[in-house]
């Protein structure tokens, strides 16, 4: 009963997408735990690139079932939209794709909201992509949220979507100036999904209950990444949902001790989208570069990343937050060329050295780095498939980094292909 976690460890943006979908062809179930549609995945293979919001990686692959648990939350016109754009490709979703029914849906005056807090009128700016994905988290934390389940019953949902409608009417016309959309509008868009989305819900946790019982080998896979952790991550610049580890245990309704291998994917320098603090942020040409060669931009939104060196204080926060069995090194290919490389081994603020990271956003957002330099190499490493196939400092650099963070690596990425890939040890 092989039930594996697969996190990001920096600000999200590490490569899952690939990785999920690698890994998914030794599996029988991919598993969404969090997030919404605010995060892309980014898929190549076949000289195609398709990018998901929503629907677990894994689809791709004939035969492999595909949650989306109840911890994410759910915009019914992106996840339809999304639905049709796979069935377009050929892909067929019936049997393969299960959503739960007490996942949590995201209305359109969650959007209106999330816009309004970012656009000013006295707020601290989060640079959130105004999708809705935290007033949605807000509504099911306030016990105000409307779940998928509610879509069973027509009368229900009217009665709570109207207790809904009427108090985010006055709040969003109180603090924004914002009016919504007549309520039968907002109450009939809705219903419009209603029965698309009813022939894929199920008690997800009785699925996943029944899939560890048969013995099924089960990925499961979150948005973002550990540094945007609602919890842990670089607080108040974060998502709204557990990134981590543990988030997959509420958000599928899996109990922990059925947890056997936790897999953090890591890039081999840093980035981060919107606002917060970035210690190794980069604002000269090296960081202009990384972004260049690495394509640093958003898959959701097409936002520029900020880029920086490989930050050791987050990977072993990282690691020991999640528990991180083994690591997935992404995107070593996007260094080459580089004379010098570094990585960051500590935090330097008002004379004081930072080994591990510190909740206080002054210091992480005010500190100096401390860096390791690393020679680099001339080489290119773009579709490498084999260790002793990498130029000599590259795999000197990935042998400092396992020492640093004293956590061997699985699985080494040389280009966003399949085939691009460095396997070094199996998933189970």
């Amino acid at each position: 009963m092989p039930v594996a976690v697969v996190v990001g460890m920096q600000w999200g943006d590490e490569g899952k997408g690939k990785i999920i979908d690698l890994l998914a062809e030794n599996v029988d179930v991919v598993a969404r735990y969090q997030g919404g549609h605010n995060a892309g995945h980014t898929i190549c293979f076949n000289e195609k690139q398709f990018v998901l919001h929503l629907i677990p990686s894994g689809i791709f692959h004939e035969n492999k079932l595909c949650v989306i648990g109840n911890g994410v939350v759910l915009d019914p016109q992106a996840l339809v939209d999304e639905m049709r754009q796979l069935e377009e490709t050929g892909i067929d979703l019936e049997g393969r794709l299960v959503i739960s029914d007490r996942a949590n849906i995201i209305m359109p005056y969650h959007g209106t909201s999330d816009k309004g807090r970012e656009s000013g009128g006295g707020f601290q700016k989060i640079g959130t992509t105004g999708r809705g994905i935290g007033p949605s988290y807000a509504d099911k934390i306030a016990r105000a949220g409307i779940r998928t389940c509610d879509l069973r019953d027509e009368t229900y949902l009217k009665e709570r979507l109207q207790a809904n409608y009427q108090e985010k009417q006055k709040i969003l016309k109180s603090l924004y100036g914002s009016e919504l959309p007549e309520f039968n509008f907002l109450f009939d868009e809705l219903m419009s999904y209603r029965e698309t989305i009813l022939k894929y819900i199920a008690d997800t946790h009785i699925l996943m209950r029944d899939q560890i019982a048969q013995g099924k080998d089960i990925l499961c896979e979150g948005a973002q990444g550990t540094m945007l952790d609602v919890d842990h991550g670089t607080y108040p610049f974060v998502t709204s949902s557990n990134s981590t580890s543990g988030g997959a245990c509420t958000g599928l309704g899996i109990p922990p001790t059925k947890v056997d291998r936790v897999l953090g994917v890591i890039k081999a320098y840093t980035t981060r989208v919107g606002e917060g603090p970035f210690p190794t942020e980069l604002s000269d040409g090296d960081g202009e570069r990384l972004g260049k060669v690495g394509h640093e931009f958003g898959a959701t939104t097409g936002r520029p990343r900020r880029c920086g060196w490989f930050d050791a204080v987050v990977a072993r926060y990282g690691i020991h937050l999640n528990g991180i069995d083994a690591l997935i090194l992404t995107k070593i290919d996007v260094l080459d060329g580089f004379k010098t490389i570094k990585a960051c081994t500590g935090y330097k603020y008002k004379g004081k050295i930072f080994p591990d990271m510190p909740a206080d956003p002054e210091i992480v957002q005010n500190c100096e780095p401390v860096y390791t330099e690393y020679e680099g190499w001339s080489e290119s490493t773009v579709g490498v498939q084999k260790l002793d196939q990498l130029p000599d400092n590259a795999r000197r650099y990935i042998d400092e980094l396992t020492k640093l963070l004293e956590t061997p690596f699985m699985m080494i990425s040389t280009g966003p292909d399949r085939e691009q890939t460095i396997q070094l040890d199996p998933l189970f």
